[in-house]
């Protein structure tokens, strides 16, 4: 089996979009990602600095535009029934919803607008009370979340691989980084505000009011949910749960374990790729691992597909390609 990853917040990169103007139709297929997240995202993706880019409202869409463009390149979503067992998909916070576009539960227009909206409400949350985030590198897990806890803190992400992001009042993330867990160091993260936490409830909130006007398509493949790890294969399902995880934990660590239950026998990372390969190759010794970080790892990503689709289905060529 192969999952393909989507990553989340803190991948993004200033330029990230540069290099993939270049393939046939991604430019005009940008220029229609942008009209959907009300955001210009090719001026974004290739010019904006970094502090630009940091913006929550800003690096939510433009992490999930690019990885649509990606898959689309990768010839995803499958155009037709998927053989059981070939491909699972799965993403890290806001990859959620890229993941969820490359299932088919969402068209590429609802997960832009869908994302924009998230940003947003996140941006405007994280507004309202000075909050952050630290990760938490090493110790025994169950200490460090104890710990964490303790200190009036959530266990944000647990992201396997050693690592627990601590979530909260910027008061008590000082009290962590002063008294870290045993055998823990502490590291703040660039962030606005307590992301998966209850300080995120009003973007909750905005998510589910407009939640029940998405029509979910039925999704061609599972999609390993940040919730609990499970494997979610229809798309009201999988709404509600998106709308939920924004002030809920990552669990990255039980999706890891669901990939491993599973049989997985290689990963790919669609870009801004990086991160999750990193905890990939942590984490699922001996399954292959491929970061698709430019266009010129789409032919090895192709071939990789293919070859878990079996040769009866072919990858797709990508839009504006010659078939």
């Amino acid at each position: 089996m192969l999952a393909i990853l989507a990553p989340g917040q803190g991948a993004q990169a200033p330029g990230q979009l540069r290099p993939w103007l270049d393939l046939p139709g991604a430019r005009a297929r940008l220029r229609w990602f942008s009209a959907a997240a009300g955001l210009d995202l090719v001026e974004l993706g290739c010019d904006a600095p970094a502090e630009t880019i940091r913006d929550t409202a800003v690096a939510q869409p433009l992490i999930v535009a690019t990885g649509l463009l990606a898959a689309e390149q990768l010839g995803l979503p499958a155009p037709g029934p998927v053989p059981d067992g070939a491909l699972v998909v799965a993403g890290h916070s806001v990859g959620e919803i890229t993941a969820a576009a490359i299932a088919g539960s969402l068209s590429p227009e609802e997960a832009l607008v869908l994302v924009a909206l998230r940003g947003r409400a996140m941006a405007e949350a994280s507004a309202r009370t000075p909050t952050g985030m630290s990760a938490v590198l090493g110790g025994d897990p169950d200490q460090v979340a104890a710990h964490i806890e303790g200190l009036g803190l959530t266990p944000a992400n647990r992201n396997g691989a050693g690592q627990i992001v601590a979530a909260g009042e910027l008061s008590a993330l000082e009290k962590l980084a002063a008294d870290p867990p045993a055998g823990a160091r502490v590291r703040p993260l660039a962030v606005a505000g307590a992301f998966h936490t209850h300080f995120m409830a009003q973007a909750r909130d905005a998510l589910a009011e407009v939640a029940p006007g998405i029509r979910p398509g039925r999704p061609l493949l599972g999609q390993v949910s940040n919730a609990d790890g499970a494997v979610v294969s229809a798309g009201p399902e999988l709404v509600s749960r998106l709308v939920n995880q924004v002030a809920a934990p990552v669990r990255w660590d039980l999706c890891l374990a669901k990939l491993r239950e599973l049989g997985v026998s290689a990963v790919i990372e669609l870009p801004p790729a990086g991160t999750l390969a990193g905890i990939a190759r942590r984490e699922l010794p001996g399954v292959r691992i491929l970061p698709v970080k430019s266009p010129d790892d789409l032919p090895a990503a192709r071939e990789l597909i293919a070859a878990h689709l079996g040769s009866a289905t072919p990858v797709p060529a990508a839009p504006g390609e010659a078939s």
